[in-house]
């Protein structure tokens, strides 16, 4: 397979449904500090029903130009219609993760844990990462990428296809030697 002839250049967005924009901008904003940057406020022809809803579309900025955007409806139905009724018992699989500098990485932790939000920090060996849950259930990780990140990376390039090949196979034996305890 040939590759693109040019990558996507950035996440441009990610959107998330959330029951409350008010309590969803507290934790965006107040707590984690990402700024509200847009709110779009339409009529939605629902392409499902067919029927036309008022709806809240908010943006909040990340350093590249993308933003995380999460979506209100007016009419409870159809919020229950676009979220999930029953979470997975095992969440944090499900999650959008930024890369940040040490220093946006310990104002974020700070942020948490000033504003009583739970938080949770992983050393992977390749990155460290802390995990925050919004009022909707959206995981957000916050990375930071070691001084050798790109010659981690370019061995996991290296041998990608070699590397899922293998566990397609049925050889699931580890091969992060990186993360502590693991290696």
């Amino acid at each position: 397979m040939t590759a693109l002839p040019r990558l996507p250049e950035r996440l441009h967005h990610h959107a998330y449904v959330v029951a409350d924009q008010e309590a969803n901008r507290r934790f965006f904003e107040d707590i984690l500090g990402l700024p509200l940057v847009a709110t779009w406020c339409e009529d939605l022809r629902h392409p499902m029903t067919g029927e036309s809803t008022p709806m809240c579309h908010t943006f909040f900025a990340l350093a590249d130009g993308g933003a995380l955007a999460f979506f209100q409806f007016a009419d409870p139905a159809l919020h229950r219609l676009c979220v999930t009724d029953t979470p997975p018992r095992v969440r944090n699989f499900d999650h959008i993760a930024f890369k940040v500098d040490d220093e946006t990485y310990a104002a974020i932790v700070a942020r948490l844990r000033a504003a009583g939000e739970a938080v949770r920090e992983t050393d992977h060996g390749y990155c460290r990462s802390c995990y925050a849950t919004s009022p909707d259930g959206l995981i957000v990780e916050f990375t930071v990428d070691p001084p050798d990140a790109e010659d981690i990376a370019a061995r996991r390039r290296a041998d990608a296809h070699a590397e899922l090949a293998r566990w397609l196979a049925g050889d699931h034996r580890p091969n992060n030697r990186l993360r502590p305890g693991h290696g």
